[in-house]
């Protein structure tokens, strides 16, 4: 057994097909599969069971291809480590985000993260929350950015911010002439939501339950550009994370935004990695940049075309770090 067949292995059992774990270790498919029968023979148990259209690990392969991504993964965080020791500033980090915040929060942290650390290479993954949590697990991603609570005891966690909601109304709504309201007169209201995957939809639910108010249902978005669209055409009204309404995205002349003046519902965004990551002291630097970025970014600022902006209120504390 070596480490050569256990990457072939673990290749495999992500991609399900022969043809294209061999194109992903960069192999002829005779070569893998020949391995992979070899590694049977060593281990005395089949791994595969092979079908004419897919392949499909037993429970033992799933097992063994488990522990197998586990120490690829411990392998590869060795070199990271060596690497790192000799220039800690340099290299590639895989760092996730989900929709609702990555368009939002980039334009204004990914300057500065180049001004502090000009030789890294930022590769940028954007999927659903869900996705980003089992991919940063597996190794696939050094770190990411995800909304608290996270129930993942083998994570590292540092809080970054608290990113307050607004409530967006079209023009002509009885609340456009406002600049604030109340939590539970949301109860009176149908909020537009994302379809179900979407972080952004179980933190609007919180909040809906909390104020007493409903959904919608018989539309559900799948961006947040789509709700903005929704509430613009007058279909209803929604909740939006303060960054998606601060420039550089524009502000749209048929929605009107409200904060709330007695309770701010809000997300804790925070960065997460793996315990066990070779990285950690550079990703607590890299979160730094993150926290520091300048609390106007994270004031709600109601009203649209007709309305001044209102004084700045002083940006949420962030909770203690969890460890």
């Amino acid at each position: 057994m070596n480490l050569r067949d256990l990457r072939y292995l673990v290749a495999l059992a992500e991609a399900k097909h022969f043809g294209r774990a061999a194109a992903a270790c960069f192999v002829s498919q005779p070569t893998l599969s020949t391995q992979i029968r070899k590694l049977e023979e060593e281990l005395g148990v089949p791994l595969v069971e092979r079908a004419p259209r897919k392949v499909m690990l037993t429970p033992a392969g799933r097992e063994i291809a488990e522990r197998a991504r586990r120490i690829v993964d411990d392998v590869e965080q060795l070199g990271e480590a060596a690497r790192r020791s000799q220039d800690p500033e340099a290299g590639t980090v895989r760092l996730g985000l989900f929709p609702t915040l990555g368009p939002y929060l980039l334009p204004h942290v990914v300057p500065r993260i180049r001004r502090r650390f000009p030789r890294l290479e930022l590769l940028l993954v954007e999927e659903k929350s869900d996705v980003i949590l089992s991919r940063l697990r597996e190794g696939k991603l050094d770190a990411a950015l995800l909304a608290l609570p996270l129930h993942a005891d083998q994570l590292h966690v540092e809080v970054l911010f608290e990113e307050p909601f607004l409530l967006a109304v079209p023009e002509g709504h009885p609340l456009a002439g406002r600049d604030t309201l109340a939590l539970n007169e949301l109860s009176q209201h149908k909020l537009l939501l994302l379809e179900d995957g979407h972080c952004l939809r179980d933190q609007a639910l919180d909040v809906c339950q909390l104020a007493g108010a409903g959904e919608q249902g018989e539309f559900r978005a799948t961006s947040l550009e789509t709700l903005r669209q929704m509430v613009a055409a007058q279909v209803g009204v929604t909740l939006l994370p303060t960054l998606a309404v601060k420039p550089p995205v524009a502000c749209s002349p048929d929605i009107r935004l409200l904060s709330f003046h007695d309770s701010q519902p809000s997300r804790t965004i925070a960065m997460a990695w793996r315990r066990s990551s070779a990285m950690h002291g550079f990703l607590l630097q890299l979160a730094g940049i993150f926290r520091d970025l300048p609390a106007e970014l994270f004031e709600p600022t109601p009203g649209g075309p007709r309305s001044s902006r209102q004084p700045r209120t002083r940006r949420p504390t962030a909770p203690p770090r969890a460890a």
